[in-house]
């Protein structure tokens, strides 16, 4: 059991931690894969080979044992991690693998400093953790399994149908292969793809943002067309598209994610870049389908109108309800300013008279880069840190 004792000790490793940097999770990485190769079936190896999922993790074990005495600290980040692993179907015993090649990578880069003592503290502490974790994504297992249409592990799901949305991005209906209903969703979570990519060398698991508001029979993901589909970048991205055609099967883990629309009767504003449309699309139809009668504006930025995503079927909600719309190009083709469309990068200064600054909710998704100014943005013209609400791609980080 963690004791005062152990924290004592955690917090005194610390310099340790930071000294090693990402070279401490590389080599942890490095050792679990040849002892547990099983694990590449689950662990995203785009990220292991561009070096993300090292850096994510680093920062992870920094972040426990700075707060090893405030865990408050962490809970968002714990509840965003939770979700992620159970899109990845993470089992308890897969923490226990985890946890003995984190505790002999410490003893291998550090051997010196790595007494008794510390081997005792940091074990504790792996364990401590790793319970609340193993805790709250059986509960998110459970509640998902119990549900109308849902389900725990993986479920078949045939391509139903696939569609353009843009030069970059295809939507694929996903309709479940045993004719039975499925799970509802917050708008704004994400759904696990696990496939077989003809170019890669294991199992891979994806999660795409769900783009349409659920309706109990089908689900529509819409995936960009990433890099040059080798294993450093667009691997799953380029098999979906090229490969997987209607009629085709994929394996979906149920819908999961701690970013999703929540009703607070105020004023909202949808704000996205690229492909971070998608799980605004989905809330886009929500809120049409609720006929919200509070202001909605979407707002979005992409490189030109080839790139620019669902835009005839935003068109039609934002005509239909009355809602504010805007749109930066890049690089534009053609603009006509039909979309109230403009140059550049999003200057959210140009339009700050029409947003509901004070007291609306702002949801955005992006690059991010992209998310980062716009936070920015946003709280220099006033609006606080507690009504921004984001969506991060890729290993977790913190805007």
């Amino acid at each position: 059991m963690l004791n005062n004792n152990h924290i004592e000790i955690i917090k005194s490793t610390i310099p340790l931690l930071e000294s090693a940097g990402p070279a401490l999770t590389q080599h942890f990485y490095q050792r679990m894969f040849s002892h547990n190769p099983e694990l590449k079936d689950i662990f995203n190896m785009t990220h292991q080979k561009t070096g993300r999922q090292s850096v994510a993790l680093f920062e992870a074990v920094a972040a426990y044992a700075k707060n090893i005495e405030n865990l408050g600290a962490l809970a968002t980040a714990v509840e965003r991690i939770a979700h992620k692993h159970t899109s990845f179907n993470i089992k308890a015993e897969h923490y226990q693998i985890v946890g003995h090649h984190l505790i002999e990578t410490l003893r291998e880069l550090a051997p010196e400093a790595f007494t008794k003592e510390v081997e005792e503290a940091w074990t504790e502490a792996y364990l401590f953790l790793a319970q609340i974790f193993i805790d709250r994504e059986e509960e998110l297992y459970q509640l998902r399994e119990k549900a109308t249409g849902g389900w725990r592990g993986t479920r078949r799901f045939v391509v139903s149908e696939k569609r353009p949305e843009s030069e970059l991005v295809m939507s694929f209906v996903l309709t479940p292969e045993d004719g039975g209903k499925v799970l509802d969703y917050q708008v704004g979570q994400y759904l696990g793809i696990q496939v077989t990519p003809s170019k890669a060398d294991n199992v891979e698991i994806r999660q795409y943002s769900l783009s349409q508001a659920p309706n109990g029979s089908h689900y529509r993901i819409s995936v960009k067309k990433e890099g040059k589909g080798t294993e450093q970048q667009g691997l799953v991205s380029h098999y979906l598209h090229d490969e997987v055609e209607v009629g085709h099967a994929v394996d979906v883990l149920p819908p999961a994610g701690d970013f999703f629309y929540q009703e607070s009767g105020k004023p909202v504003v949808l704000i996205s870049a690229g492909v971070g449309c998608t799980p605004m699309q989905a809330m886009l139809q929500k809120l049409a389908e609720e006929n919200k009668t509070d202001p909605v504006t979407y707002l979005h930025a992409c490189e030109n109108e080839l790139q620019h995503s669902f835009i005839d079927e935003v068109e039609t909600i934002v005509a239909a309800k009355g809602w504010q719309q805007n749109v930066w190009y890049r690089s534009p083709v053609n603009l006509d300013g039909s979309n109230n469309s403009s140059v550049g990068l999003m200057d959210l200064a140009q339009i700050k008279d029409t947003l509901p600054i004070h007291f609306g909710e702002f949801y955005t998704c992006g690059p991010v880069a992209f998310m980062e100014n716009v936070v920015k943005q946003l709280e220099a013209l006033g609006v606080g840190r507690d009504r921004i609400h984001y969506e991060v791609f890729g290993p977790h980080a913190n805007l």
